[in-house]
């Protein structure tokens, strides 16, 4: 009865606020403390200290009413004589900071003859039930990290569902269609995860006359059209089709789960990031896919990670692109794996941070060609689109035992080739990791692919087991 009374004298006097002025609101996270119903507190608190409640961050989208504890709150006054969040039934707050995908690159500064030949090498190929480039099947990164040898010779194609936070996946595109699951547009709160939302009809019409990979850029805009998406605000389209078309390639059984958490600027909040993984987790992904960062640690994103490995799931992260020893979330976290970028070398990209803090392997992230919407193929250079390459060898895991957690997955994935200290346990082998998966469980099932992948309409016929 007390904590009643307290509560009420707190927001009788916090009726005297005055609303918030600001012209941009302010996003705060807001819990409320255990044993109250938060969605009464949330509501009563904002009603009095003329706040906006923007939604609850720890129930699905249809959960409207469902009991929650956790809310994106818009203009909450700071804490005053007035404004006691202990005695309003608040137990914390922190601002609701933007998160970036990547700052990648895709571009013809980081062009080199090799990649746009190979680009243009556009000859259709069976993989496993999609259509893709044959570019895309036959690029470097294949033979380094042993795609061929895993899925030919140790018969593992990935299996359980990948969650991809990031700006959504172009759901028409012929390599990814067949293996998309239902998604979520974060961005719009409605179902789906289609990036190509972001853009609106005429700008649509264009693109889909003109598409084309130019031979001078090893983006995938031709010279007629670099202009439609070069502003600002579409900095980062077709990021996250990038990503889900390297998951795609390490592990084709795989299903995807598009979760658009970010703009077509690569901005995001980590209340969207937030939804996003409660959603990945409570609708069944295994693994998921974080091609982003943050500088600072949160406090709720660290409880929504916490919240996903509780429940079985396998996080991997990018450890960013700028150069240096230096933490970035949530890459940085214990029970999630960082990866760092590599050229076809096995050296470190002179973009991609590093450390043995922050990095558990490395992967190529140089060059690298992938899915881009419209139908289209593109070659990418970042720690985003190495990312994805582990993410898929956590899927080859999943589908040898359903029941892998992330300490199995990484104790794996860490027999890796070693390289320096700063790149963690060294370059992504997905032939040891799986090789080390079915020395766990060796009774685990093997993909029906004939031993000459005949099934994936490519000849690859297994290689000699080890380099």
């Amino acid at each position: 009865m007390r904590r009643r009374s307290i509560f009420g004298l707190a927001v009788f006097m916090a009726a005297l606020a005055t609303p918030a002025t600001a012209v941009e609101p302010t996003r705060t996270i807001v819990r409320i403390q255990p044993g109250l119903v938060g969605r009464t507190v949330i509501q009563t608190v904002c009603a009095l200290l003329h706040c906006q409640v923007d939604g609850s961050l720890d129930t699905l989208p249809e959960e409207t009413t469902a009991p929650s504890s956790l809310f994106l709150v818009k203009n909450l006054p700071p804490p005053s004589w007035l404004v006691n969040y202990t005695l309003l039934g608040i137990a914390s707050v922190e601002p609701d900071l933007a998160a970036q995908v990547n700052d990648d690159f895709w571009y013809s500064s980081q062009a080199t003859t090799a990649v746009l030949d190979q680009l243009w090498n556009r000859a259709p190929a069976s993989y496993f039930g999609t259509t893709a480039w044959r570019s895309y099947l036959e690029q470097p990164a294949v033979t380094i990290v042993r795609i061929r040898e895993t899925h030919c010779s140790l018969r593992a194609t990935g299996g359980g569902t990948v969650a991809v936070i990031d700006t959504g996946v172009d759901p028409a595109h012929p390599a990814l269609a067949p293996v998309l699951t239902q998604g979520w547009d974060f961005t719009r709160n409605v179902a789906g995860g289609n990036e190509r939302a972001d853009l609106d009809q005429a700008t649509t019409a264009v693109l889909d006359s003109v598409y084309a990979v130019n031979p001078g850029t090893a983006a995938v805009l031709d010279q007629a059209t670099t202009a439609v998406l070069d502003d600002d605000s579409h900095s980062h389209f077709g990021h996250g089709t990038m990503v889900a078309g390297l998951v795609h390639l390490a592990a084709p059984s795989a299903s995807i789960m598009p979760l658009k958490a970010f703009d077509a600027a690569g901005q995001g909040y980590t209340s969207n990031i937030i939804k996003a993984l409660v959603y990945a987790t409570r609708k069944g992904a295994k693994v998921v896919n974080m091609s982003f960062s943050r500088p600072t640690p949160s406090p709720e994103l660290k409880r929504a990670l916490d919240y996903a490995t509780s429940h079985g799931l396998i996080l991997v992260s990018s450890a960013g692109n700028d150069g240096q020893s230096t933490l970035t979330y949530p890459a940085a976290y214990d029970n999630v794996m960082g990866v760092a970028s590599t050229s076809n070398e096995d050296a470190r990209s002179s973009f991609s941070n590093y450390g043995a803090d922050l990095v558990w392997v490395a992967a190529p992230g140089e060059g690298v060609l992938t899915t881009y919407p419209w139908n289209s193929f593109a070659a990418a250079w970042g720690t985003s689109f190495s990312t994805p390459l582990v993410a898929g060898a956590a899927s080859l895991l999943v589908g040898l035992e359903s029941t892998v957690n992330q300490d199995q997955a990484a104790s794996a994935i860490a027999q890796a080739q070693l390289l320096t200290p700063e790149l963690g346990y060294g370059r992504l082998d997905l032939f040891q990791a799986v090789s080390a998966g079915r020395s766990l469980w060796p009774n685990a099932p093997e993909s029906a692919v004939p031993d000459t992948c005949e099934a994936s309409g490519v000849d690859w016929s297994p290689e000699p087991q080890g380099q």
